[in-house]
């Protein structure tokens, strides 16, 4: 399966990309850094600077056609560039209207939100983002990990870095499950 893991040239936060980057490689999967602009992008720490990561696939009205699933890394600076960006909304979007999997974990589903994926589902993120959700028609949870199937696609969420190894491991689950249908 090839995975694409988008992100904003800065601001993901290094271990909601990293860990789910590696869960995915580690199944056999290839994991490609997709971005709004060549190079490589910035990665933080909270907020401090962290890691640089080079891009593997730049955007320019792409659609899922590529991917078989799609992987939203959080950070708070992350997620809000990339729903300025229609390129990455309708990227984003692209993949729950061909029905591929798509996981977010903390502030990332600002860009589900922006993307108008979230209608009709439940999910759950981290706790500012509960307006926003409900706002946009979905239903917002305070759970660890999250899968709904309320969709053509799966969409997996999980809250923040503590909720990693749950939200790799459902990521992982629900990614093999839609390789097998």
């Amino acid at each position: 399966m090839r995975i694409a893991f988008l992100t904003a040239p800065e601001g993901v936060e290094e271990v909601e990309l990293t860990a789910p980057w590696k869960a995915v490689q580690g199944a056999g999967w290839n994991p490609q850094l997709v971005s709004t602009e060549a190079g490589q992008v910035q990665a933080f720490d909270d907020f401090d600077r962290a890691g640089r990561f080079t891009v593997d696939h730049v955007l320019a009205g792409d659609t899922s056609d590529a991917f078989d699933a799609l992987v939203l890394p959080g950070g708070v600076a992350n997620p809000d560039a990339l729903r300025t960006v229609e390129r990455a909304v309708g990227f984003t979007r692209s993949f729950f209207t061909s029905g591929k999997p798509v996981a977010a974990i903390c502030h990332a589903p600002w860009t589900l939100v922006e993307a108008d994926v979230v209608r009709g589902r439940t999910l759950t993120s981290w706790p500012s983002l509960a307006t926003d959700i409900r706002n946009a028609g979905g239903t917002w949870v305070d759970e660890p990990v999250r899968v709904c199937r309320a969709g053509p696609s799966t969409l997996v969420t999980s809250r923040e870095p503590d909720d990693l190894d749950v939200f790799c491991a459902a990521v992982l689950r629900e990614f093999d499950r839609a390789a097998q249908a």
